[in-house]
């Protein structure tokens, strides 16, 4: 039987902590999002301190706990890239030995032309570029011609950008489906995102929350296939869906915002009793990461940090809590792009004492500690199960565990 009846994996997408040792590789050595953040911006972070976040490293104005309600520690990132589809699936146990391709100059023409032909249209663009700031350079001459706006970055990504009352969302969809079909072989990029905007001149040009992702399908064997062969429900909120193409998950909701995420989160766990419920909070790097807004960024991990603190009373003596991230994304830095870094690793649980779970060697260990306390080991990480001073169930329900401090209310 399982010790923990329910695990909640919730990503804070791109709350990094330190640049990795091969971050110079990539251009990200200094970055930090989560240190660099609070040195520019001192945050208040009463629950995610009390959980342990000052314990992973020094960081000014957030003192380690004296006693940590939760294990902590920091997970390196095995795969090659530093975007959402590696750290995600890392999580679940596939690790990337060579990482999807990039375009930094833009995407062969004759590729460009091959998509150009397929959907019955020109394009613009072709450029790697900030998302923000691709549609104030062309977004006028895409109103005035319809092309749809084609840019990269330095993630894996095809982005296909379009003003809502010039190509419909369903359309751009239909248009970034044949891009995902198209982009195979060696030039299989991680995702091909759709990224529908609206306004009626540059200076007032925003994304709308009609982003889609057209990943790429996961090979067999990850996490959630394990779960779905042992009928053990997963439960997504947000781009968890696209990320995995649906793969193994049983109910998925969408969101409009990290608070839209944690309400709705809050209240399915009235219903899902069971199994894995896997979140994914992205506003920290769609709205601030990519968008340098330090002030945003901050001001988003503070409202985190209030509704977790509405969510940690509702977990129960069989649930744990696993709060981590996949990648970083530091606002504080020149770069608009992800960054390569470590990333935290928090695990809760009601009434357990925390522990120094240190320096992971892999995203791969959060996937293979659930897959153990579900019994579909992975075999591709290290589990830290057993330091979370979990044994086995008890006769009246819960796992056996060690008395620890508990967190503010």
């Amino acid at each position: 039987m399982a010790a923990f009846e329910r695990i909640l994996l919730i990503v804070l997408d791109s709350v990094g902590v330190g640049a990795l040792p091969d971050a110079v590789r990539y251009g990200d050595e200094g970055s930090d999002t989560l240190g660099n953040i609070q040195r520019r911006r001192p945050m208040h972070l009463p629950h995610l301190a009390a959980l342990g976040l000052g314990n992973l490293k020094p960081l000014p104005g957030l003192p380690p706990a004296p006693t940590p309600a939760a294990s902590f520690g920091r997970c390196a990132i095995l795969s090659e890239g530093k975007d959402t589809t590696a750290g995600h699936w890392e999580m679940a146990g596939i690790i990337l030995e060579h990482g999807f391709p990039t375009y930094p100059r833009g995407f062969p023409a004759e590729l460009i032309a091959e998509f150009e032909a397929r959907i019955g249209r020109g394009t613009l663009g072709n450029v790697a570029a900030s998302g923000t700031e691709i549609i104030k350079q062309l977004g006028a001459e895409h109103l005035r011609t319809g092309k749809p706006i084609v840019y990269t970055s330095a993630d894996s990504v095809f982005q296909v950008a379009a003003h809502e009352e010039v190509i419909s969302p369903a359309e751009l969809y239909r248009i970034c489906a044949i891009a995902r079909d198209l982009l195979r072989g060696p030039h299989e990029v991680g995702r091909v995102i759709a990224r529908p905007f609206a306004g009626t001149a540059p200076q007032n040009f925003q994304r709308t929350r009609n982003r889609h992702d057209f990943a790429v399908e996961p090979p067999p064997g990850m996490l959630l296939d394990r779960l779905a062969e042992r009928d053990i429900p997963v439960h997504a909120v947000g781009k968890i869906y696209d990320i995995f193409l649906g793969r193994g998950i049983r109910e998925h909701l969408p969101m409009d915002s990290n608070a839209d995420g944690m309400a709705k989160t809050q209240a399915a766990l009235a219903r899902w009793h069971g199994g894995l419920v896997f979140v994914n909070l992205v506003d920290f790097d769609m709205l601030y990461g990519h968008r340098n807004d330090v002030e945003g960024y901050a001001h988003a991990l503070e409202a985190f940090d209030a509704d977790l603190g509405r969510l940690l009373p509702a977990l129960g003596p069989s649930d744990l809590l696993i709060l981590t991230a996949d990648h970083g994304c530091d606002p504080t830095t020149p770069s608009t792009d992800h960054s390569r870094e470590y990333v935290p690793l928090l695990a809760f649980t009601p009434a357990c004492a925390g522990t120094n779970l240190g320096t992971r060697a892999s995203l791969a260990d959060i996937g293979e500690t659930i897959a153990e306390n579900f019994g579909v080991p992975l075999h591709r990480g290290c589990s830290f199960f057993a330091e979370l001073g979990v044994t086995h169930k008890a006769a009246g329900g819960s796992p056996d565990r060690q008395i620890g401090a508990g967190v503010p209310s």
